[in-house]
Parts: C-alpha cells; sequence; structure tokens
C-alpha cells in the first residue's frame, strides 16, 4: 500500500498525485514536492490516502514547507519579476511579435520558464542567449494558448463572477457554436464569448442538461394536438419546460410539456 495525496501548484491548476510518505498532511498544507522540472512549492487538494500500489512511479513529498522556503519563494518570485520586466524591455528592443503574461522559476532556481502568446511561430534565438547571458540558468519559452492568458491572468465574466478557468476549471473542454445553438442563444460573437475572445467555456456546463430537456419536448415544426385545437409547435422554451403552439386560427397557446 502506497499513501497518496494530491497536489496543486495554482489556485485552479491541476492536481497532481505525489507520494506522501508518512507525512501527516490535511488539505491546504503547503509542502516542497518533487517534480520533473526540479522541486516545487505547492499545498494540498487531497489528504494522503492508502491505495494498492499499482507499479506506478510517483514523485515524491520532499518535507512540509518552512519558514525559509516561504522565504525562498518571496525571493523567486521578486527573480520572477526582474526577469519578466528584463524580458518585455528586449522583447520590444528586438521589435518580436509576442505577448509575454509570465515568468515562473522553479523552486530550487534552476530554470526559468516564459509563457506568452503570439500568432504564429516566433524566431527568439536572440532573446534567449539575452535572458542566459542575465541570469545564467536555464531558459524556456512556452507558447500557450489565448485561453490559458485568461486562466492565468483572471478577470469578471458576463455574470459578474470571476472566470471559471481561473476559479475552479483544472483543464478546458471543447467548446462548439452547436451548444449555443442548443441553447437557443444569439449568435452574437459579442454575447457568447468570454473574456479571451473564445466561446464561454460554460456553454460546455448546460448542453447536456439542454439537450436532455430538448429531447423529452415536442420537436420543432411538429404538427400537435391539444384541447384548443390542432397546431404546429413554433418555440421552446427548455428552462420552462414548455412549448408555444400555432393553432390552425394563428392564435398562440404554450404548454407545458411536462404535469407537475
Amino acid at each position: 500500500m502506497n499513501k497518496v495525496a494530491g497536489v496543486k501548484f495554482k489556485t485552479a491548476g491541476k492536481i497532481y498525485d505525489f507520494n506522501s510518505s508518512a507525512f501527516v498532511l490535511k488539505e491546504g498544507d503547503p509542502v516542497i514536492v518533487e517534480t520533473d522540472q526540479g522541486l516545487s512549492f505547492g499545498k494540498i487538494a487531497i489528504p494522503p490516502v492508502e491505495v494498492e500500489n499499482t507499479g506506478r512511479k510517483l514523485k515524491q513529498i520532499v518535507r512540509v514547507a518552512t519558514r525559509e522556503d516561504f522565504l525562498r519563494r518571496e525571493e523567486i518570485k521578486k527573480i520572477e519579476t526582474d526577469a519578466f520586466a528584463f524580458c518585455i524591455q528586449h522583447i520590444d528592443a528586438l521589435d518580436l511579435l509576442m505577448n509575454l503574461f509570465s515568468v515562473e522559476s522553479t523552486f530550487d532556481q534552476k530554470k526559468l520558464t516564459f509563457f506568452y502568446t503570439a500568432d504564429g511561430r516566433i524566431d527568439f534565438r536572440e532573446l534567449i542567449k539575452l535572458l542566459v547571458k542575465e541570469f545564467s540558468i536555464r531558459i524556456e519559452m512556452r507558447q500557450v494558448g489565448i485561453r490559458n492568458l485568461s486562466k492565468h491572468c483572471g478577470g469578471l465574466g458576463k455574470c459578474g463572477r470571476e472566470i471559471c478557468c481561473s476559479s475552479f476549471m483544472h483543464t478546458f473542454e471543447p467548446v462548439s457554436i452547436k451548444m449555443a445553438k442548443e441553447q437557443g442563444l444569439s449568435l452574437n460573437p459579442a454575447k457568447i464569448s468570454g473574456v479571451c475572445g473564445r466561446l464561454m467555456c460554460c456553454l460546455t456546463f448546460e448542453n447536456e442538461t439542454y439537450k436532455r430537456l430538448k429531447s423529452e419536448m415536442p420537436k420543432l415544426g411538429k404538427k400537435i394536438t391539444i384541447e384548443e385545437g390542432k397546431g404546429i409547435v413554433i418555440r421552446q422554451n427548455v428552462l420552462k419546460e414548455s412549448v408555444t403552439i400555432r393553432l390552425e386560427d394563428n392564435t398562440e397557446v404554450e404548454k407545458k410539456t411536462k404535469t407537475e
């Protein structure tokens, strides 16, 4: 049996499994863990539980974060801030068409990762030379999508709440215009796009419910007979679970598709 704990490195970041050994940990405890990139500072998202040994090789929780670790974390934040400012300065000087939005250092300060968005490929060989000369550590330039930019920077959605991707979403699910049509929304891009300019992620949360409810309702254009007479379904109100029927005399009647 192994003791496995879930650790995340960002508020809405993905949760990773780590071998917690004999550490007694609870949710929210700060820990130093071993990763492929080096040591990292994270927090316990899922307390340790005993699981069967499946042969899967898990990285180790090295220790519970100490006061010195918190002090180092503050030093790292300063390095990241300085690296960001230095990189922005030279991006402008080299006239590179890229949008740098974040810099992250490993906890052991052996690597700096620069996150950016761009419309195409960027030749940043000269930029990397300048960064290596300035900071004397390993440099990685990582291009990410516009949705990742919004996840990192955060913001408020049209609903007035913090955007989903930066508050609780761990991964991005595919979103299609078909989902907006399924929900009867206006196809105006300004109304169905999030702060990233892409279709709102919340369309995926509601899609299955809309599909299920609509499958239980008469389809648009269906001829139907009710107490008031014969007619045709012209509108569906999925949330009210009702349909509007146009009768042969052109009057319209709204009917519930389910009885209370």
